[in-house]
């Protein structure tokens, strides 16, 4: 038997008074989480959920993200997290594609009325019989965040259906091949796609992040990244569970805030998107230390998109730690290279591929590049998923011989370590010539003007695409898109350099600071000349 609860079920046995999870002034025990996760499986076998069944969630960073994602799996059913951004068109998508038999929905904010949202999208699904939809005091807990919506009529409460629920419950026996949680990609290439994770895929790759990064005694996590995506998920909270830490639930990054937790709860281990980062380093240091936040910090990681080297370089000037850059998806559980722990960071790496997975880079006839080539990264290990839910056909675009093709293009030098060149649907073919968009925002993020840059290719008449730069400017910066231009002139290949920049206060974003280029990319649909 191997159930993916055993995350928490073990260290329940070890430390069951110790603070598991913070959210605001609420802290919940080991013992108290996992009672709690019991009373979410007993719910659902009184309401006729079977093992292997379906079921959704939607969640912010509260406590009951895992109560309910541990329930679930207590109950040998499948847990489906979504998206909270999600509209309930989407919700409606998901639950029905998933065949979700139920669906536990966070009851949100005046500003993110998920709660409505998700209602409507469950009465819009086909098939998903019970709506739970969990309010700020759910399970006797105090609202962590402010202004909840009121009640919505005719829909009972999760603290209503757990009267009388026991807190004790018995893990059905599940296989290590057993489906485990489904994760839905963003759907960015067509209609998001379910990723069905083993419980061997989550717990494996949840395990190797403690060689990855070590343990010591009592680790203290500040989980920034939403959980439903599968890199807070796997590296933060069931890693973290699993290693007896405490983690400290954020619902909504913002730097300042990040900070504060990081010297109130001595904070060793964060985990962050680029764009986390950035945030870190941008904010007025008059009004934060962040220095001061790390001096307990002993693991810093960096993933679901390229970290800019100056990004990399900047926060171990200010903060003294170096980031340890990972990459993975979701179909990989996610984690499937690093830097070594106890290596040398190579600023621009992804490292090494972790323990038990395969990385080749391959041709797009799946043949081996060699070293110093791009070639699309394949991956085959324990983390690889079993496909995606109900589509053979897209399984099969993707994966041949327990590889899976990733879309993102890499080089390995001559120690195996790798380095992400783009992303393929993001290669600009520009007069014929290969420009890889990373590289040339590599450069600019070397300009003392440039804050954040994201290129794209946009249609033009004579060369088929044309460069395009979207540039954050740096606080205070003087500099024209001109001068900009030219500087960049100068110091790239002229098949590469940006004829076009555009500065932006800000830009595009995914609920997971990912940066949405392809919403960069639609406002400049239109051919023109140069």
């Amino acid at each position: 038997m191997l159930n993916l609860a055993v995350m928490l079920e073990d260290s329940v046995r070890a430390v069951p008074d110790r603070d598991a999870c913070i959210a605001g002034v609420q802290r919940l025990s080991y013992a108290q989480l996992d009672a709690a996760a019991n009373q979410i499986a007993n719910l659902l076998v009184s309401r006729g959920i079977s093992p292997g069944d379906k079921v959704a969630l939607s969640c912010p960073n509260v406590t009951q993200f895992p109560i309910v994602y541990y329930g679930i799996l207590k109950a040998g059913a499948v847990v489906v997290p979504l998206n909270i951004l999600l509209k309930s068109r989407e919700i409606a998508y998901h639950l029905t594609d998933s065949d979700a038999r139920a669906y536990f929905c966070y009851e949100g904010t005046a500003e993110l009325p998920l709660g409505r949202e998700g209602w409507s999208g469950f009465g819009e699904s086909e098939g998903c019989e019970h709506f739970f939809l969990m309010t700020a005091d759910s399970i006797n807990a105090p609202a962590p965040e402010p202004a909840p919506l009121p009640p919505i009529p005719g829909v009972e409460t999760l603290t209503n259906v757990l009267t009388g629920q026991s807190t004790e419950f018995a893990t059905p026996v599940t296989e290590p091949g057993d489906t485990a949680v489904i994760l839905y990609t963003s759907g960015t290439t067509g209609r998001p796609k379910g990723a069905e994770l083993t419980h061997a895929n989550m717990a494996l790759n949840a395990l190797t992040c403690h060689k990855l990064f070590g343990e010591v005694e009592h680790d203290v996590h500040l989980i920034t990244l939403p959980l439903f995506h599968s890199f807070g998920q796997t590296v933060q909270m069931n890693a973290g569970l699993a290693t007896r830490a405490t983690l400290v639930l954020m619902p909504r990054f913002d730097a300042r805030g990040a900070v504060a937790l990081m010297q109130r709860h001595e904070v060793t281990f964060f985990a962050g998107v680029p764009t986390m980062y950035w945030a870190l380093l941008g904010e007025d240091t008059s009004t934060m230390d962040l220095p001061a936040a790390a001096r307990s910090l002993r693991v810093a990681v960096s993933g679901g998109a390229a970290l800019p080297v100056e990004i990399h370089r900047q926060f171990r000037r200010t903060s003294g730690v170096t980031i340890r850059e990972a990459y993975g998806l979701s179909e990989t559980s996610p984690v499937a290279t690093c830097t070594p722990r106890g290596a040398e960071a190579r600023p621009g790496s992804i490292g090494l591929p972790v323990w038990g997975v395969e990385v080749d880079l391959v041709a797009p006839d799946w043949t081996p590049v060699g070293t110093g080539t791009v070639g699309e990264i394949a991956i085959r290990g324990h983390n690889v998923m079993k496909g995606y839910y109900r589509r053979p056909e897209a399984t099969a675009d993707v994966m041949r011989e327990g590889r899976f093709r990733t879309g993102d293009l890499a080089s390995r030098d001559e120690d195996g370590w790798l380095y992400i060149v783009d992303r393929t649907k993001d290669l600009i073919i520009r007069g014929g010539y290969n420009v890889y968009p990373r590289e040339i925002e590599e450069v600019l993020h070397a300009h003392p003007a440039v804050s954040m840059a994201a290129v794209v290719g946009v249609p033009h008449d004579r060369h088929g695409e044309e460069i395009k730069a979207y540039v954050v400017p740096a606080p205070g910066a003087d500099v024209t898109e001109e001068a900009l231009v030219d500087w960049a002139r100068s110091t790239m290949a002229s098949y590469k350099y940006p004829r076009l920049v555009e500065f932006r206060d800000t830009l595009p974003m995914n609920a997971t600071g990912k940066i949405l280029k392809r919403e960069l990319r639609q406002t400049d649909a239109k051919p023109g000349l140069g």
